[in-house]
């Protein structure tokens, strides 16, 4: 049975890359099911081994499943797999450093650009912002919890998260936050709006997160609505 499944499997995708679509015969439930599984099979393959020379693969799944002596020992075949897997981990990770330097280039010219406005300040840590509204109120300490409405977005607009969609604003630890909103509320009296520009080293660095890509700098728009103070935290347990 597994052979015969292997078979239907590799001569559906060499039928499949090399025959005349209208030889090929549909009408029975095998060849239907030769046909799906070569068709999942070779999109596999395009992915996994998109430079595969499907003559040669046939060759050597015919010698092998004939029991026949291959033009290559195993020995050959498992250091051809592993230099050829080799060389796509290094083509992936260069292409990945090439993608963070690119990454870092569009964050630092974002932010270079941020720096050169009217009412942007910037922080010794290299945090930038700018006071939409200045509140009257009091400014969160480190240990503080705060509320507050906020819309997330990347340099190039897109926003990836928002309270203000949600219609709900969040309550958090300051101390438990990115390092540019631990840095950035407290620099914020109750009742302010400020814009953050927020360095990656400042947000989620190399790693990214979720939506937000490696090396991304990132804006937010925040309000801060109120504090809850450690010790009233403490006075509550």
């Amino acid at each position: 049975m597994k052979k015969t499944l292997i078979a239907a499997l590799v001569m559906s995708s060499v039928s499949f890359a090399y025959a005349d679509d209208s030889a090929i015969k549909l009408d029975s439930k095998e060849q239907r099911l030769g046909y799906s599984i070569g068709t999942m099979f070779g999109s596999r393959m395009s992915q996994d081994f998109s430079e595969l020379d499907m003559k040669t693969f046939m060759a050597g799944f015919q010698d092998s499943f004939a029991g026949k002596e291959g033009q290559m020992s195993m020995e050959e075949v498992t250091q051809t797999i592993q230099a050829y897997q080799q060389e796509q981990m290094e083509k992936a990770q260069l292409e990945e450093e090439k993608a963070s330097e690119e990454a870092k280039a569009t964050s630092a010219a974002w932010l270079k650009e941020k720096e050169t406005e009217d009412g942007v300040m910037k922080t010794e840590s290299g945090l930038l912002y700018k006071v939409i509204t200045e509140g009257t109120g009091e400014k969160p300490a480190v240990t503080d919890t705060v509320k507050v409405d906020y819309e997330g977005s990347l340099s190039d607009g897109t926003v990836f998260d928002s309270s203000y969609q949600r219609g709900e604003a969040i309550t958090f630890p300051l101390n438990g936050v990115i390092p540019g909103w631990t840095e950035g509320l407290q620099l914020m009296p109750v009742g302010s709006k400020y814009e953050l520009y927020i360095p990656s080293d400042l947000a989620y660095g190399p790693g990214g997160t979720g939506p937000i890509p490696a090396y991304a700098a990132l804006k937010f728009v925040v309000e801060l609505r109120s504090i809850e103070k450690a010790e009233e935290t403490e006075a509550t347990k």
